[in-house]
């Protein structure tokens, strides 16, 4: 603490003033310090507590009956223009009425992947808006989607839209003036560039983000997690101070949230047991959502009231001398945690050899150092101090029962890079999922089903915790039968599913992955600068994904994507699918074919044409 402190004081004889401008309020920046920090605040009159995860929250289920009524309207346009042969959809909904059992439920799950997630990512997101353009062939699906979930850079995605009011892609990347919104023409290392009201020289914008990070160790424990995130926030959160005082929490307080007018975001963190150096295939899956912050896993299965985290919560409950504390569940930090593997970006961007030249020798130095005793103290986490579980369940597998911090690291460590894990809960009963897949699978940095084999895989072991997931096919397979290069559906067939106690049949899985429709968007995971044109044409190659060249790749796509979302609303009513559907299916569902030749060097060819 004292050494942060010192930082501080030695970039403070060195700045220039800058003005920070008039900030628009989008959403809540609601922590009660007013900035970084967290605080000790009364309790209230009912204090919060830990709950069993045997069932949605009493929030979700509430904000749930509001957005299921409200994805109606934009999913019947959706059908209907769809134009499913021998499929009346009026009839369908009549027959319907409130009975959301039978309306779809459909989740949406961004991968992690850096900025190539982000941008990939946002391109399928700006396809499914209907606020965009109405003409793409999937507008409205998001408007019809009731969870979003993102891990690591796909994580920064559903940040960024919630931190700025739910906005559209095309809309952030037009940026905000006077802040470093999108702007990824610039390193985050070096901070927004300078030239408008509220923008930082690099000296400033670092001398900003130690004292943020600086007001928070005066009371809770920091970790090198804490200046990712914060570095982060310039570039996500459209503010001059990069959101210092938004929390994740306030989210559920927004009015297009709260009135349902939104999906709900989800973003995923593994949590790493004391001693490990990374996460485990069998590590806990913890979900930040607007309410709370906890796991469906056995080894935690609890959730904690994310607007309280860091109150002392012992056995699940406050004492009466404990205390109440808000602000700890800072938005940045949240999405940092998601995405801690770049906390090694940050430690090898500071060290000697990979100092970027144009940032001041001193400030490269006097952070590498800080970074560095971090780093050695195992403190390349994100700790989540006091440990909201701590004394909780313990007599099942909770390794963090008797620990005072929970450490929680990047979603993808443990191979699930897809945020898959929070829909799948029979308790949401999501009916299919749209599984964007951003990863860097192959040495030419291409998806290739690793992600989706690590979800099926864990459903089959212990920790699965009564989840099932579908068959997915090997690595080979995937290259061998292109479906790395197309959408591909898994799990088609409900009846296929072998059901033991408490078991449900598992959402429908539409795999979309990253693939060079107009352009090379294989961009490295570590690659952290691109220009408006490269940010803009991997948008729209994930944009041609998300709607297969609007019709170039395949004229049917539109007719293909209502099928596969009334695909289990049939199944559930005991109906065939119509007609119109079959071709569909069969084109679009991994039979269990397999392919296991060897795979060279992967270099897929365009499957369009190069955007120029």
């Amino acid at each position: 603490m004292m050494q942060t402190t010192l930082l501080s004081l030695l970039f403070s004889s060195l700045l220039i003033q800058v003005g920070l401008g008039l900030l628009v309020e989008r959403a809540l920046p609601n922590s009660p310090s007013g900035g970084y920090a967290p605080e000790v605040v009364d309790c209230p009159k009912t204090k919060p507590t830990v709950r069993l995860a045997n069932n949605l929250s009493d929030d979700e289920s509430q904000w749930l009956s509001r957005r299921r009524n409200i994805t109606v309207a934009p999913m019947r346009r959706f059908l209907e223009k769809a134009n499913i042969t021998d499929f009346n959809v009026g009839s369908f909904f009549r027959q319907a009425g409130d009975n959301f059992t039978a309306i779809p439920n459909i989740g949406i799950a961004a991968s992690g992947g850096g900025y190539r997630a982000l941008m990939n990512g946002a391109g399928f997101i700006s396809a499914a808006d209907s606020r965009n353009n109405d003409n793409s062939s999937v507008s409205g699906l998001l408007q019809s989607t009731t969870y979003l979930a993102g891990l690591s850079g796909g994580g920064w995605l559903v940040g960024s839209m919630f931190a700025n009011n739910f906005s559209t892609i095309p809309s952030l990347q037009r940026g905000r003036k006077g802040t470093g919104l999108w702007q990824f023409d610039q390193s985050i290392f070096k901070g927004p560039k300078e030239g408008g009201i509220g923008i930082l020289n690099t000296v400033n914008y670092w001398k900003d983000i130690l004292e943020a990070v600086d007001s928070k160790a005066a009371g809770w424990d920091t970790s090198i997690t804490d200046y990712w995130g914060r570095a982060l926030s310039y570039q996500l959160v459209g503010t001059p101070d990069g959101g210092e005082a938004y929390t994740f929490s306030s989210i559920a307080n927004t009015s297009n949230f709260e009135n349902g007018s939104t999906p709900c975001p989800i973003l995923v963190a593994d949590g790493r047991r004391t001693g490990e150096l990374v996460a485990a295939p069998n590590a806990t899956i913890y979900e930040f959502n607007p309410f709370e912050l906890g796991s469906w896993d056995d080894t935690t299965y609890g959730f904690a009231p994310l607007e309280w985290l860091a109150s002392n919560f012992t056995n699940g409950t406050i004492s009466s001398k404990g205390d109440c504390v808000r602000g700890f569940d800072q938005l940045g930090f949240v999405m940092g945690t998601s995405s801690s593997l770049f906390n090694a970006v940050m430690l090898a961007n500071f060290s000697g050899a990979g100092n970027e030249s144009s940032i001041a020798s001193f400030v490269a130095n006097a952070i590498e150092e800080l970074l560095q005793n971090f780093n050695e103290q195992e403190n390349d986490v994100a700790n989540y101090a006091p440990n909201p579980f701590f004394g909780w369940n313990p007599t099942s597998n909770n390794s963090n029962a008797k620990e005072d911090q929970l450490s929680l690291v990047d979603g993808g460590e443990d191979g699930q890079n897809i945020p898959l894990h929070p829909l799948i809960q029979p308790a949401r009963s999501v009916d299919i999922i749209f599984a964007i897949d951003s990863s860097a699978d192959t040495k030419t940095n291409w998806p290739n089903g690793t992600s989706l084999r690590a979800s099926y895989n864990r459903s089959m072991s212990d920790i699965g915790n009564n989840t099932l997931f579908p068959p997915v096919p090997s690595a080979e397979t995937f290259i061998n039968l292109g479906l790395n290069q197309r959408p591909t559906l898994f799990g088609c067939n409900a009846t296929n599913f072998t059901l033991t106690d408490n078991q449900t049949v598992p959402p429908l899985i539409f795999y979309i992955p990253n693939a060079p429709y107009t352009t090379h968007s294989n961009v490295s995971t570590f690659d952290l600068v691109y220009s408006d044109n490269e940010r803009d044409a991997i948008i729209l190659n994930g944009f041609n994904g998300a709607t297969q060249g609007n019709g170039t790749v395949d004229a049917e796509w539109p007719t293909c994507v209502a099928c596969a979302i009334m695909s289990r609303s049939w199944w559930k009513a005991g109906e065939n699918p119509p007609r119109g559907c079959s071709q569909c299916f069969d084109r679009y569902c991994w039979n269990g074919t397999t392919d296991e030749s060897p795979v060279g060097q992967y270099e897929p060819a365009y499957i369009i044409k190069k955007n120029s």
